[in-house]
C-alpha cells in the first residue's frame, strides 16, 4: 500500500496532548460527540480559513475519558497553505483549541513519515491507588482508586509472563478483520513515594481495550485474588475471560510515541501493514 504523499502537498507532523475526560475519544464521530480529532481539524480550518477540513492520522486512537501528553498525528496540507501560515499556526491554533487540548509542535514530517504506521512503540501510563483514604483530590482524574491493599512485587511478577509476542485476543475487543497479535515490551509497576502505583506498557501497537485489561488481571493479582501464574493462563487460552475486567478509563495515559531513524521511516512504514501470525500460526490479517 503506496503513503506518497500527493504532489502540491506536505505532511506535518503534530505533536500534542489532551485531558480525556470530556472527549469522546480521539476518532472524530457522529454529530454531537465532542472528540480531539474533531476539536482539533475543526480549528485548523478556522486558522488557516481554509474551504475544506484536512483530515489527521493519529499514533494511537485512544478511548473516551484516556488522556494523552506525548500523543503524534500527521496531517497532510497544501504546499502553499502550509507556507503563509506556518510561522503563526502554532500560535493561532493555541488561541482557537478548548484548553483540555495543546499542540506543542508542528514540523515537516520526513519522507516516509506516517504518525501510525511509522510508529515503533507507543508506552502508556496507568496510575492506581490503594490508599485507603482514597485518592488525592488534585489527581482525581488520573488516578484510579482500588479500595485493596496492592502487592506490586506479586503484579511484576505476573506482567512478566505477559512480555513477548502473543495473541492477546484474551485481553482486547475484537474488531472485524483487525488482528490481535502484538508484541509486548516492556510491563512493569512501580509504587511512589504518594503511594501511587504507575504500570508502564510500552508495545509495538495495541488492540482496543487491551492495557485497560491487562491492568485489570494484575490488580486481582495484586489484592490477592488471583495467583501471579493466572494472567498467563488467560492469555494462553486465547478467548475473553469474563474475570478480566476492563479497568475505568481515567488512570490511562498514552505518554510517548516511538519512530526509528529517518531512513527507516518507511520500511517500519511497510512493515506495519504487513499481516501478522505467530509461528506455526495460520491466517491472520493486520
Amino acid at each position: 500500500m503506496s503513503d506518497e504523499v500527493e504532489p502540491g502537498f506536505v505532511r506535518v507532523r503534530l505533536d500534542l496532548s489532551y485531558d480525556g475526560k470530556d472527549f469522546s475519544g480521539w476518532a472524530r464521530q457522529r454529530e454531537g460527540q465532542r472528540t480531539v480529532q474533531g476539536e482539533i481539524e475543526d480549528a485548523l480550518r478556522v486558522v488557516t480559513r481554509s474551504e475544506r477540513s484536512y483530515e489527521l492520522t493519529v499514533a494511537g486512537r485512544t478511548d473516551a475519558g484516556v488522556h494523552a501528553r506525548g500523543q503524534v498525528a500527521h496531517v497532510d496540507l497544501p504546499v502553499e497553505l502550509w507556507e503563509a501560515h506556518r510561522e503563526k499556526l502554532l500560535k493561532r491554533l493555541a488561541g482557537r483549541l478548548p484548553k483540555d487540548v495543546r499542540i506543542w509542535r508542528l514540523s515537516e514530517a520526513p519522507a516516509g513519515f506516517n504518525a501510525r504506521f511509522s510508529a515503533a512503540w507507543r508506552r502508556y501510563a496507568y496510575r492506581v491507588t490503594d490508599h485507603p483514604g482514597g485518592v488525592d483530590p488534585l489527581l482525581r482524574g488520573h488516578v484510579l482508586w482500588h479500595d485493596w491493599p496492592l502487592d506490586v512485587a506479586a503484579m511484576n511478577e505476573a506482567a512478566h509472563g505477559l512480555l513477548g509476542e502473543h495473541d492477546f485476543a484474551a485481553y482486547c475487543k475484537r474488531r472485524e478483520g483487525a488482528t490481535t497479535i502484538r508484541t509486548l515490551q516492556e510491563l512493569s509497576l512501580v509504587r511512589g513515594a504518594d503511594g501511587v502505583v504507575t504500570a508502564t506498557v510500552r508495545a509495538d501497537a495495541f488492540c482496543h481495550n487491551m492495557v485497560r485489561s491487562l491492568i485489570g488481571a494484575l490488580l486481582f493479582v495484586g489484592d490477592g485474588h488471583r495467583t501471579p501464574d493466572w494472567p498467563g493462563q488467560v492469555l494462553a487460552a486465547r478467548v475473553r475471560d469474563s474475570a478480566v475486567h476492563v479497568v475505568r478509563p481515567h488512570g490511562l495515559t498514552l505518554e510517548e510515541v516511538g519512530y526509528p531513524a529517518d531512513e527507516l521511516l518507511a520500511a517500519r512504514n511497510a512493515e506495519a501493514r504487513n499481516r501478522r501470525t505467530l509461528p506455526g500460526a495460520a491466517g491472520g490479517c493486520c
